[in-house]
């Protein structure tokens, strides 16, 4: 958490599969993911199609085309602390985490595990983890279980 505190700013490309019970192939997605501490998480999606999110002093805004719309996460209760235990994480930020999550870490620098299982019992309702896995300061791969049994599966390579 010491070192994940001391990143003021970082940049990776990340592969994400999104399992979906409705579907037969899951849905595949690339892109950036770029963080400004301590609280500005932007995800640029390239492919299949261009769309960014953008989180800001608790205000998400998604752009998908030429269409832009913004929402503050004060107005989503259930999806605040999913988003909010992100940047906490990524700021190093323990107390957020462990308000939010019930946190399980295992390993060594070199490589560390921790899963997130939500306290809060309106986001337990739809997620039941968040696996997390990387080295030092580098998350390298994110997990998210829903309790409808949809998953997704993000590799992130952070960028020198």
């Amino acid at each position: 958490m010491t070192l994940l505190a001391q990143r003021r700013h970082g940049e990776a490309d990340f592969q994400e599969l999104k399992y979906v019970a409705l579907l037969d192939q899951p849905i595949e997605s690339s892109g950036l993911l770029i963080y400004d501490a301590p609280d500005h998480l932007e995800e640029r999606i390239v492919r299949p199609h261009a769309q960014t999110a953008v989180l800001d002093h608790g205000v998400l805004t998604l752009r998908i085309g030429k269409r832009e719309r913004s929402v503050a996460l004060a107005q989503y209760p259930q999806l605040a602390p999913l988003i909010d235990s992100i940047r906490a994480l990524l700021a190093g930020d323990r107390g957020t985490l462990e308000h939010q999550f019930k946190l399980n870490f295992d390993g060594m620098l070199d490589h560390w595990e921790l899963r997130l299982e939500p306290r809060d019992t309106r986001l337990a309702a739809t997620l039941r983890e968040i696996d997390m896995s990387g080295e030092r300061d580098a998350i390298r791969l994110v997990q998210l279980r829903a309790t409808n049994g949809d998953h997704s599966v993000m590799r992130i390579q952070p960028r020198p």
